[in-house]
């Protein structure tokens, strides 16, 4: 399948016509037909528009704990730190994050890999849990890399599963029809909890229904749990864990840790050549994660979560000030919210074309947000409220309300 890249500026890559005619020579077909990463035309849109303020990108204003970043300091000059390290992860490191795994997170029959960064860690999964051609199901809003990473290993066959309406909850019926209808089986579901773009919750018995049915039908289940200690309003995050199930998360969020590049996969110990086919790809994509990254991330751990959720406490005044400056959109029009850093609001009726209101949005108003169109939902905005202090988001939802006070008023001017 072949998608069309919408331009906004210059070219974000190739239209249909264009991969037919083979413009670009001899470049691999599944490269030409993956979108653009959001990011990337986020990028190129913001070089054009005069003192925008991001509310786009999915990250926090702080950095990672003082007392780890002391600690790594002083190993620069170590030699071990620029050599190689163990493909699957600093073996400290991989048993800190075993102990973690039980305590927090209720997992006691999982192993670790450590990857660089949760994103690699999902397109190791792909690669070792799907073949070109396969089908695979994940739920709309969705996560815009791992839709990517689908597409980019010649998986041509993506079901995007509705949401709930009122909830964005992944609708499990659906997933139970499409489980049992599509022939072959989907090889793999995946879904985020809580949610990116979205910001929802997926509740601990709805989480174990699609467990559940992926059993049933033989089919893998990969969750996401980078936001897991992103939850607000009394909510507690929950993993689930079988012989069927990978989990993902990562250090990038929680610890402020974004450009130092450290995830990891827990996989089922008990799944008879998991770990080795695992390695396949992991020595022949990063051989193995930064090793000064991975003991920053060990020292990190030490100082507990109690870190962690404070920051995200933090976050909750955040959330008021972005909730407050989306109501020119009327009730009902603001989603999500309930953990990661996340809202997602619908657009007016008639402003199906997300990206020419981003793009309004940026250059008129200074503000920047993500299309809804990136996640597989047309309509739609996604707005971030971690990576600012609450000052600063204060005047960055300053200009989100004017701008959205200016478009259900007068439209796009």
């Amino acid at each position: 399948m072949v998608r069309s890249y919408e331009r906004i500026g210059s070219s974000w890559g190739l239209r249909k016509e264009e991969a037919e005619m083979g413009s670009c020579g001899n470049l691999a077909r599944r490269a030409l037909e993956t979108e653009m990463p959001i990011m990337v035309k986020m990028q190129e849109l913001l070089r054009g528009a005069k003192n925008a303020v991001s509310l786009a990108q999915g990250v926090v204003h702080w950095q990672p704990p003082k007392q780890a970043l002391d600690k790594v300091k002083e190993l620069v000059w170590e030699p071990s730190i620029s050599r190689y390290g163990a493909d699957e992860g600093l073996p400290e490191l991989r048993e800190a994050l075993i102990r973690k795994l039980h305590h927090e997170n209720n997992l006691h029959k999982s192993s670790v890999m450590v990857t660089a960064g949760a994103n690699q860690a999902f397109v190791n999964l792909v690669l070792t849990l799907c073949d070109a051609g396969d089908s695979v199901v994940m739920f709309a809003p969705y996560y815009f890399n791992a839709y990517m990473s689908f597409q980019m290993t010649g998986i041509t066959n993506i079901l995007v599963g509705p949401g709930d309406p009122k909830t964005l909850h992944p609708d499990a019926d659906w997933l139970e029809r499409i489980l049992s209808e599509t022939k072959p089986t989907p090889k793999l579901v995946t879904v985020v909890n809580p949610g990116n773009p979205s910001g929802t919750y997926i509740p601990a018995p709805l989480l174990e229904r699609i467990s559940d049915l992926c059993l049933k039908a033989g089919s893998w289940l990969v969750v996401d749990n980078t936001y897991e200690y992103f939850m607000y309003d009394g909510l507690k995050h929950s993993c689930v864990e079988g012989n069927h199930i990978v989990n993902v998360f990562s250090f990038s969020k929680a610890y402020g840790m974004m450009g130092w590049r450290v995830g990891y996969i827990a996989y089922p110990s008990e799944v008879e050549g998991f770990a080795a086919q695992l390695l396949k790809v992991q020595d022949n994509i990063p051989i193995c994660a930064s090793i000064i990254s991975q003991y920053l991330a060990l020292h990190s751990l030490e100082v507990g979560p109690e870190w962690i959720t404070e920051r995200v406490q933090s976050l909750v005044k955040n959330r008021e000030i972005v909730l407050e400056a989306l109501s020119p959109l009327g009730e009902g029009s603001v989603k999500g919210g309930e953990g990661a850093i996340y809202l997602w609001a619908k657009l007016p009726d008639g402003h199906t074309d997300d990206f020419k209101v981003v793009h309004w949005l940026a250059h008129r108003h200074g503000i920047a947000v993500i299309p809804g169109s990136a996640c597989g939902s047309p309509g739609n905005l996604r707005i971030s409220f971690g990576g600012l202090t609450e000052n600063d988001c204060k005047a960055a939802a300053e200009k989100l309300k004017r701008g959205l006070e200016e478009l259900v008023r007068d439209g796009l001017v």
